[in-house]
């Protein structure tokens, strides 16, 4: 007894015809000519990570993949395998690729994914991330996987390609002197680009079959209709197998049909598109706003201390000099806003931990006074802390004539092993000043610099609810045009 075996065909379909008649240089410049689809691409891939997003939360919960996302999502794997075929992912075709999500039976490239009646539950939680990784690892290869031995300063690689990239610059110098595409490195690229856009559907949640470990080469894949027509077969492959497509080139000069899964996209229209796209900005937007609302509660709650100030991390200031002093602090509340006035800020203050066993003086002056008192004094100012390490301006100078504690112009100060002071900000130019109690050198202390921040409640709720009022219109754009785009598919209707 004979049996006859179904060929398997998995559910992302990608199909490609070489142009015979390719442009010697061309290729040279088509990072050029290919910046305006980058630019929409870089729009329409955050709106299919929105569109993936519910499309996850559907299926987990009720194990189907919307239709109307699921079009959508295709047609942006399509869009950009056509930019990819023209560009530098095979450089296959000269023939500009058409703005749309939609197939385009005549252009060379074709995408297709079968339409899934039913996903599992239980996968959609792993699959796109801890069951592809092997696929990851493979795909970075693919895509960037190798670097070169020129090194610059940071020890990192100045020059880095990917497999692919490696084989289609083959090609394309290939091409540049002999004006043909060799067939062989065709052939791999399409087959490695078949793997980098199966595992592409696999992650983005459109099939629960697992993506083959094999190199299907060559630019035409078997319809899985035919394939089993072919063999005797039913027209659809088991759901549960994960051989490989077989691969049969189309007769000379025949350009192969792409696959037909329904997906045609026909129910985005460019307004549709714009709409998901802006609502998918807006709801982005809106997370960022929130992130930075959730640090600020973070910092409120973690950085502030019994006293309520929100106070910095401890640093460890020194000089051999007199003094160490700030910059000039410039506070505006009528004209130039240097610094937000106190009514944000608050009181703040000053804290000291003597580091050299001398009483310390801390104190703020206006920045005249104390540039006057220091004029001739040996000391440095703190001009910022990089990467945990204090960098200063040092003064040449001698010893001050007389020492802090006994100056009159100081608006705020604090004496001893472990001065605070604390100050309510005015309006002026003011200038922070550490130096030992008596006036002696070499100074040294741990530092730490707070304020009361009486505003930041305000901030925090006027971002949450920023944020809020942004998610909201995000998803009220988001949900219309999938809404409208659904109901056109499911009706078959065509739009005008």
């Amino acid at each position: 007894m004979s049996t006859t075996t179904t060929p398997v065909v998995y559910p992302v379909h990608v199909d490609a015809e070489l142009d015979p008649t390719l442009s010697r240089g061309l290729w040279l410049v088509k990072w050029i000519l290919a910046i305006p689809h980058y630019v929409v691409l870089a729009f329409l891939w955050l709106a299919f990570a929105v569109t993936s997003i519910v499309a996850f939360f559907s299926i987990l919960f009720t194990a189907h993949y919307p239709r109307a996302l699921f079009d959508f999502n295709v047609g942006v794997m399509r869009w950009t395998w056509r930019v990819a075929y023209y560009a530098y992912g095979a450089l296959g075709t000269d023939r500009y690729p058409p703005f749309t999500l939609a197939d385009v039976p005549d252009y060379p490239a074709h995408l297709e994914v079968d339409y899934p009646e039913r996903l599992s539950r239980g996968l959609v939680l792993v699959k796109w991330w801890l069951l592809a990784i092997p696929h990851y690892l493979i795909v970075g290869l693919f895509l960037g996987g190798l670097g070169y031995g020129v090194r610059g300063a940071d020890e990192e690689p100045l020059l880095s390609i990917s497999l692919i990239g490696a084989l289609v610059l083959v090609a394309g110098m290939v091409l540049l002197f002999t004006g043909r595409y060799p067939r062989p490195v065709f052939d791999l690229v399409l087959g490695l680009n078949r793997w980098v856009l199966r595992v592409a559907g696999y992650v983005a949640l459109m099939t629960d079959r697992y993506p083959p470990f094999s190199l299907d080469q060559g630019g035409h894949e078997r319809p899985a209709s035919d394939a089993a027509l072919r063999s005797g077969g039913p027209p659809d492959a088991p759901q549960g197998s994960t051989a490989s497509t077989a691969t049969s080139p189309p007769p000379a000069g025949a350009t192969a049909p792409p696959p037909s899964s329904g997906t045609s996209g026909s129910g985005w229209t460019g307004g549709r598109i714009v709409m998901l796209v802006l609502g998918s900005l807006l709801a982005f937007t809106a997370l960022g706003i929130a992130g930075g609302g959730a640090t600020l509660v973070a910092a409120d709650q973690m950085a502030r201390d019994s006293d309520g100030f929100l106070t910095s991390p401890t640093e460890r200031l020194a000089t051999s000099g007199f003094a160490i002093t700030s910059e000039d602090i410039h506070l505006r509340v009528d004209g130039t806003l240097d610094l937000v006035p106190d009514d944000v800020i608050g009181d703040v203050r000053l804290s000291a931990d003597a580091a050299a066993g001398t009483e310390l003086f801390v104190g703020i002056a206006p920045t005249a006074e104390a540039a006057a008192y220091l004029d001739d004094v040996r000391h440095d100012t703190l001009t910022e802390v990089r990467d945990g390490d204090p960098l200063y301006q040092s003064t040449a100078g001698a010893a001050p004539a007389t020492p802090p504690t006994e100056q009159e112009f100081w608006v705020a100060g604090a004496t001893g092993m472990e001065p605070e002071l604390t100050w309510r900000l005015q309006e002026g130019d003011w200038t922070a000043v550490i130096m030992n109690a008596d006036g002696s050198a070499v100074v040294a202390a741990d530092v730490s610099a707070g304020a009361e921040v009486p505003a930041l409640q305000t901030a925090i709720a006027a971002l949450f609810l920023t944020a809020g009022l942004l998610l909201v219109l995000g998803a009220v754009l988001i949900a219309v045009p999938i809404r409208s785009a659904g109901r056109r598919a499911s009706v078959g209707a065509p739009d005008r």
